[in-house]
């Protein structure tokens, strides 16, 4: 018989303790350890879950063929889902989705799903949130309701797999949400880590078994991670992230984690009202209504994966009355700009100490790579000056703390980009390591005084008159 074991788990983070706590050690959360029970031993679960010791069997590694190398691959009907997770569903794989609440996952997942069906696959929606005929609301609304979806409200696990396993295999299989699952091997309640844990390891020994693509939506907490334990997001096969701002009509699957294709891919949607529409090129909707004869922005030619991608960097460099100027930051990491910061007030003989600095990538797309240090500094630069950069320049290069500028990787692909774009000048870091004629004109920078030269030598230097908060520009004189 199984012995039952109680244990004191995190729900935050999903460290055991032997006796309650109030702060974990783990993630320092408080009031978030909570008893709970399992059963452990070789006989946990009932027995029509347990694999057999004697199913197991073993494949020589030459032995397979060229065909066989390639995981088969299922089109979710969905150009840019597909891109994401590298060519399309790979039979028997478990994805992971995560994102806020509203921000259109289960939108996402009902057009893919109607998408798939459309082609005479077998796919099921189990909802652990909605009933069937609230899910059936949404496709009518999506214009979905006549696709042979076939539909389930059920929490339990066990049953899950049985009805699945019924006929032949679904090609896709999505369970919204796993935090709603339970399963009887546990005696805990539905949404706590150890619940998520089993759920996930029972679905995933499902997907595996039969081939069925498994696609599990997950909450995020208030910092945006994904809830429920860590080991899930190692468990799956691949972990994708739904990312967007409510104030904005676009939004964002980023992958970050992908066993079958490249991570750091990103698909781009726009929410419409019917529902999400691909979006094919993105650097034109990002780039959509942007003044080009204003001052502090500048346009960084970035990648997100595989794809090029040309954003806006707007800037504002304010007179701050303040002892301690104000930092704030929109879409980028706030110690990169530190950095950069530090590096033009040592190396360029820019003064920004008692300046208020503003900084937001345009449309709410989040940049993470250091490429994008040279399009920053110099948006802070445009701004401070109240010089405007030429309009048909697109910036990119990472800044070293010594101030020179360092060079970065695919450099071709994102001057390729800006040249479909009508961009006709790049500023860029000194060998790239590009080989053959460039798309467009480029200007090398060393160093960052070089940027800084640059762009008082494009416009009239400007002053500030007076001095402090609302003080007025004016031209130096010669």
């Amino acid at each position: 018989m199984a012995k039952i074991q109680q244990s004191f788990v995190c729900q935050s983070c999903g460290a055991v303790y032997n006796r309650w706590r109030g702060r974990c050690e783990a993630c320092n959360g408080w009031n978030t350890i909570v008893e709970e029970t399992g059963a452990t031993g070789p006989q946990t679960g009932p027995a029509s879950t347990r694999p057999s010791r004697a199913r197991g069997r073993v494949f020589p590694l030459e032995g397979l063929t060229g065909q066989a190398r390639e995981a088969p691959r299922v089109p979710s009907g969905i150009a840019e889902l597909d891109r994401v997770t590298g060519g399309g569903f790979v039979r028997g794989s478990v994805i992971l989705i995560g994102g806020d609440p509203g921000i259109g996952k289960s939108t996402l997942l009902m057009q893919a799903s109607a998408a798939m069906a459309g082609k005479g696959e077998r796919v099921a929606y189990i909802s652990g949130e909605e009933a069937v005929a609230q899910v059936r609301l949404r496709a009518e609304r999506l214009g979905l309701a006549d696709r042979a979806v076939e539909l389930a409200a059920e929490t339990n696990v066990e049953d899950i797999v049985e009805t699945l396993s019924q006929g032949r295999p679904p090609a896709l299989a999505i369970i919204d949400s796993i935090q709603t699952m339970w399963t009887e091997t546990v005696e805990s309640a539905p949404g706590t880590v150890t619940q998520v844990r089993g759920s996930a390891q029972a679905l995933i020994r499902f997907a595996k078994t039969t081939g069925t693509a498994v696609i599990l939506v997950g909450h995020v907490t208030k910092d945006g991670q994904i809830a429920g334990p860590r080991v899930v997001e190692h468990m799956v096969d691949a972990v994708a992230s739904f990312e967007g701002d409510q104030g904005h009509h676009f939004r964002i699957l980023r992958a970050m984690k992908n066993r079958f294709g490249p991570t750091d891919e990103i698909g781009v949607f726009e929410m419409t009202g019917a529902g999400l529409a691909e979006v094919p090129n993105p650097s034109a909707l990002f780039l959509a209504g942007r003044d080009h004869a204003a001052p502090g922005t500048a346009v960084f030619a970035g990648m997100e994966g595989t794809r090029p991608l040309l954003v806006e960097i707007q800037a504002l460099v304010a007179p701050s009355s303040l002892g301690m100027p104000r930092r704030a930051v929109v879409g980028w990491d706030p110690s990169r700009l530190a950095m950069v910061l530090a590096v033009l007030e040592a190396h360029g003989g820019i003064r920004l100490g008692t300046h208020d600095v503003y900084l937001t990538i345009a449309g709410g797309l989040r940049v993470a790579e250091p490429a994008a240090d040279l399009a920053v500094a110099a948006a802070l630069v445009s701004s401070l000056s109240g010089t405007a950069l030429p309009a048909e320049t697109v910036y990119f290069g990472e800044i070293g703390l010594s101030g020179a500028i360092r060079p970065v990787s695919q450099g071709a692909a994102r001057l390729k980009e800006a040249q479909k774009l009508g961009f006709a000048r790049a500023m860029t870091p000194q060998g790239r390591g590009e080989d053959g004629k460039q798309a467009i004109a480029t200007e090398t920078l060393r160093h960052i005084a070089d940027l800084v030269a640059g762009i008082a030598a494009d416009g009239p230097r400007r002053r500030v008159a007076g001095g402090g908060r609302g003080a007025r520009r004016e031209p130096e004189p010669d």
